[in-house]
């Protein structure tokens, strides 16, 4: 077997329609190149000769763990403690204001879809910490995280990160949050670990299997894979899950076209579901 392993205009094909139908996720023409580099290595373990017999393989594994491979080759997963950082003054000034004024069971659940290696929801932790103090501990606190790649959970659980990565955290929330280990690596204390459930889960289900709703939602740089269509279905999945005065974040570069959004534009990237009559 020769070192490259050419990718037809079929082979691609077959491969956007399965990562489409599967996670939602819209493979254009100009990430070909970059699905090639990522599959290369996979296809040569697997000793395979062609993209053919690695969609075959895929297809009849009856375990699903070529499906998980699969895509946690070819998602994305950049990010950083304290990405667009606008959104949490918002959350801290405004919104948990907001929450902690209308919760009588002093209770949040938040869920952070899309939560990549764990930034995402121990950021979140921590702004909790700030706003509520020493109140903390009679709050009952729930962050759900969520990802589709296995691969970037395992380091989400691990909750090590470079200096690199903590590098925009304030000072003092990285003295307060964090403990230092040798090499410029830096642990999360279990002061915001706690409250966080990691959990791998696919955005494409046809039904979530969530009990209740959600305070917030974060789903934040993850809908730029998606098309249209899929972006709106999940969107109003979103919102059947949030609760009635609550709100759904997303990324800065994604937009919700206001005449098929269900929730109210309140600043960029911030939606609320206004209060139910």
């Amino acid at each position: 077997m020769s070192d490259s392993i050419n990718l037809t205009e079929n082979e691609y094909t077959g491969i956007r329609e399965l990562v489409y139908k599967r996670f939602g996720i819209n493979l254009t023409e100009q990430k070909k190149t970059l699905v090639v580099g990522r599959l290369q290595k996979v296809l040569r373990e697997l000793k395979l000769n062609s993209f053919t017999e690695y969609l075959s393989y895929i297809k009849a594994d009856q375990t699903g763990d070529a499906m998980v491979t699969l895509v946690n080759r070819i998602s994305t997963n950049h990010t950083f403690f304290y990405r667009e950082h606008v959104h949490f003054s918002i959350l801290t000034q405004k919104i948990l204001p907001e929450l902690k004024k209308q919760s009588n069971k002093k209770a949040i659940r938040i869920w952070s879809a899309g939560c990549s290696s764990g930034e995402e929801p121990y950021t979140i932790s921590a702004m909790l910490h700030e706003f509520l103090g020493a109140d903390i501990s009679n709050w009952e606190i729930a962050i759900l995280a969520t990802d589709i790649s296995s691969r970037v959970l395992e380091l989400a659980k691990a909750a090590t990160y470079s200096g690199e990565n903590i590098g925009n955290l304030p000072v003092n929330l990285k003295k307060k949050y964090f403990t230092r280990l040798d090499g410029n690596q830096w642990s999360v204390k279990p002061l915001i670990s706690k409250p966080i459930l990691f959990r791998r889960f696919n955005l494409m289900r046809d039904e979530f299997p969530f009990k209740g709703q959600f305070d917030l939602i974060f789903c934040r740089n993850v809908m730029i894979y998606f098309d249209t269509p899929t972006k709106h279905t999940l969107v109003n999945k979103f919102y059947k899950f949030t609760k009635s005065n609550g709100y759904l974040f997303i990324g800065h570069s994604e937009t919700l076209r206001s005449e098929a959004c269900p929730y109210k534009y309140i600043s960029p990237a911030v939606y609320h579901k206004e209060a139910l009559n």
